[in-house]
């Protein structure tokens, strides 16, 4: 969230003396990375009780500075307010499933359907949601991030908005180095992800897998593992085989909207999943006038959800169980609802 001074307050600071009221940014600097060396003995210590090697810890915790710029863009985060208006998806939708991005899947899935025919008969995870996320996350391996995974989840777990999930995060890191993962492979996102799929380090060790039979999980230079370690998260987060994530939908202007309203409270992102309904049968839906638009169609018995993401009156999506296993993979509306849109493009 970005703090901002009100006029007056900067021009009452300007008018008074700077001594001792402003400190000098290098002094700043140096005052801020003196207490995240400080804080550094804690972190080893952490990481030393859950097994991480000395010699790891030897070769990493002298070489770690402070990253302010992580810190800066962990706070310029969207604050998700629950009063702030949720956009349209139409402008998101536009920008990504688009043409460059189907063109560059569909390249992809002909070029990679060795590998995805197979991990589809292994894991019952669609080729085109695999390449999907794949375009999602790292515009098919074009964008993968520059940072430094250990400094920026030390600097993250070190300015304590949420500690426990980085310092975790962070000896996940170093586990995956005593595993064999070279340090100049913990490159990404500024918030930790790595790799194609763009894996947090504690989700590598969990359920990154050998794609293509060389004995490694290599995430970042390997399609084939990339895309083995994408199904295997779908499969471990319940994604049911032969069941569409969705299917675009028109929805009749007199529907109760109000008596369809969803009374279960999510554990995680609530503010995601209360733009959904309550699940009915594909067979309830159409005999309250649901038409179908485009996608396969679904058995009248199965469950599925009422999302309107551009409001009524617009495209809306019937969503099955599947949508929410994308959802896990990234818990958001758009990104879910782009996904599933993408993949429908690939293997069009």
């Amino acid at each position: 969230m970005r703090l901002l001074i009100p006029i007056s307050m900067s021009l009452a600071a300007v008018a008074l003396p700077v001594t001792g009221l402003l400190a000098p940014a290098p002094a700043i600097a140096q005052s801020e990375e003196a207490a995240f060396q400080a804080y550094l003995p804690q972190l080893r210590a952490q990481a030393e009780r859950q097994g991480v090697s000395r010699a790891t810890l030897d070769s990493v915790m002298p070489t770690l500075t402070f990253n302010a710029r992580v810190v800066e863009l962990d706070r310029d985060q969207p604050g998700g307010s629950a009063n702030a208006p949720i956009p349209n998806f139409a402008p998101y939708r536009i920008r990504h499933v688009d043409a460059p991005r189907i063109n560059r899947g569909r390249a992809k899935y002909q070029a990679l359907r060795h590998h995805l025919a197979r991990i589809e008969r292994e894991t019952g995870v669609p080729e085109s949601i695999m390449v999907a996320i794949y375009g999602h996350e790292t515009g098919y391996g074009s964008v993968m991030g520059s940072f430094d995974l250990v400094r920026a989840l030390a600097t993250l777990a070190y300015e304590g908005r949420r500690r426990d999930l980085f310092a975790g995060e962070f000896i996940a890191a170093l586990k995956m180095m005593d595993e064999g993962v070279p340090r100049s492979r913990l490159v990404g996102s500024w918030a930790g992800a790595t790799g194609y799929p763009q894996f947090l380090p504690s989700v590598y060790l969990r359920l990154a897998r050998d794609g293509d039979g060389d004995g490694r999980k290599d995430i970042w230079t390997s399609e084939a593992d990339a895309l083995a370690s994408i199904a295997n998260y779908f499969v471990n987060a319940g994604w049911r085989p032969n069941v569409p994530w969705g299917i675009a939908v028109n929805v009749p202007g007199g529907l109760d909207r109000a008596a369809l309203r969803s009374k279960i409270v999510s554990p995680r992102c609530q503010r995601v999943h209360d733009r959904h309904s309550r699940y009915l049968t594909m067979a309830e839906w159409r005999r309250l006038g649901i038409t179908q638009i485009s996608g396969p169609r679904l058995r009248d018995a199965e469950m599925a959800t009422l999302l309107e993401p551009d409001g009524p009156g617009k495209t809306a999506y019937l969503l099955t169980g599947n949508y929410r296993v994308i959802l896990d993979y990234n818990c958001s509306n758009f990104y879910a609802l782009s996904v599933g849109l993408l993949a429908d493009e690939v293997e069009r």
